[in-house]
């Protein structure tokens, strides 16, 4: 039997075997659902049967193998595919291990059936090899387009997100030169101080990103303390911020337990903030403080157009926004450099945490903080 031949008739098991495979290898792998797991490798395997079948020269085999060849059907699926990994998270060697696994996984079930390797083998086994590695090299071009379109983006919400606060200090520096009766500007003195928080907030979330990205994490120093009265603090700072939206707290008192105070503080913002942003100003956003078994849980729950399905894995990436078609006005966020959720879950996975976040219509979305009430970091802490 011809490989390609074989490729049609075992799609499913090779797709099996290739799942099974990036679930326990690739990390970004083990959430997603089979759907989004399987993105386009069916139509993938089955362009590259249809052109092992194909007459070509030698010069379009060798382009073939590196990458180079011109633009077809299986080209678009690997393409489109090299984009949709980009946005959940997958890293170039992780996309190169999906394409390693996926010719790995035909070839040895392949291989099992074929009796003698002979010169025709060797040949189908070539003219599969050249369609994984011009797949390839098409899923990574467009993976390194999409990064590099990424990094452009976040360049240009960087340069609007701090010209708009400098402007405002700008003008009040120039207002605070004319003292009027011996007085200064209070106005102009508060616009002041909140666009120095602003940019202040911006230049920290940055370092945080940058730190994450060589490898050093987020820093947390777990101190013994009263979460609660954590969480009452946040909620009112945002309470105060935003005195036309209605937010309400459900509280536990007294969950005392290990953690870091400011950069609870700062998961705590970075979420009420993200809730009040994208929710329906119709509908209270709410705050829930408890105990569970073990865990601290920290909810908040906001109501407006659900986070797309295809959008759950993204979530917490940095740099990203989602926003749908359908969301309205008030859903739509401000200029943001896409931080915000991520550095909530580097402070969370660094108190031995979790957090999820789940988003429907008739629910709402809801992000959901799970906190070891006795952690490995506290302990050694106090050591």
């Amino acid at each position: 039997m011809r490989l390609s031949q074989f490729i049609r008739d075992n799609i499913e098991p090779i797709l099996v075997e290739w799942e099974m495979f990036a679930r326990t290898m690739i990390p970004p792998a083990e959430t997603m659902s089979v759907a989004e797991l399987r993105d386009h490798a069916h139509e993938i395997l089955l362009a590259i049967a249809d052109e092992m079948e194909s007459s070509q020269s030698e010069d379009e085999r060798e382009a073939k193998s590196k990458g180079l060849a011109g633009p077809g059907i299986k080209v678009t699926f690997a393409a489109v595919h090299g984009t949709l990994r980009q946005r959940v998270g997958f890293d170039l060697s992780q996309l190169s291990a999906e394409y390693r696994a996926l010719r790995a996984s035909v070839l040895r079930l392949w291989m099992a059936q074929v009796g003698t390797v002979d010169a025709t083998v060797l040949e189908e086994v070539i003219r599969f090899n050249e369609g994984i590695d011009q797949g390839l090299a098409e899923a990574m071009l467009t993976y390194s387009e999409h990064m590099a379109s990424s990094r452009d983006t976040f360049l240009a919400v960087l340069g609007h997100d701090l010209r708009s606060p400098l402007g405002a200090l700008s003008s009040c520096v120039h207002l605070l030169g004319h003292v009027v009766d011996g007085k200064p500007n209070e106005r102009a003195l508060r616009i002041a101080r909140q666009s120095v928080t602003s940019i202040s907030e911006m230049i920290t979330d940055l370092l945080e990103y940058t730190r994450t990205r060589l490898g050093r994490g987020i820093e947390v120093t777990p101190q013994h303390g009263d979460l609660s009265a954590l969480c009452d603090e946040a909620f009112d700072q945002v309470c105060a911020a935003y005195p036309l939206r209605k937010l309400e707290a459900d509280i536990t008192p007294a969950v005392t337990m290990d953690f870091d105070a400011p950069r609870m503080r700062q998961v705590l913002s970075n979420l009420l903030n993200n809730a009040v942003q994208h929710g329906d100003p119709a509908f209270p956003v709410v705050l829930a403080v408890h105990i569970e078994g073990k865990e601290a849980t920290l909810t908040v729950k906001n109501h407006g157009t659900p986070i797309p399905a295809d959008s759950m894995q993204v979530i917490f990436n940095p740099l990203v926004q989602v926003t749908s078609k359908e969301s309205e006005p008030h859903e739509r966020p401000a200029t943001s450099l896409g931080l915000g959720l991520f550095i909530a879950r580097e402070i969370v996975k660094g108190h031995e945490g979790t957090i999820a976040v789940t988003s429907s219509e008739v629910e709402g979305t809801s992000f959901v903080v799970r906190l070891p009430l006795f952690s490995t970091a506290g302990a050694e802490n106090a050591q």
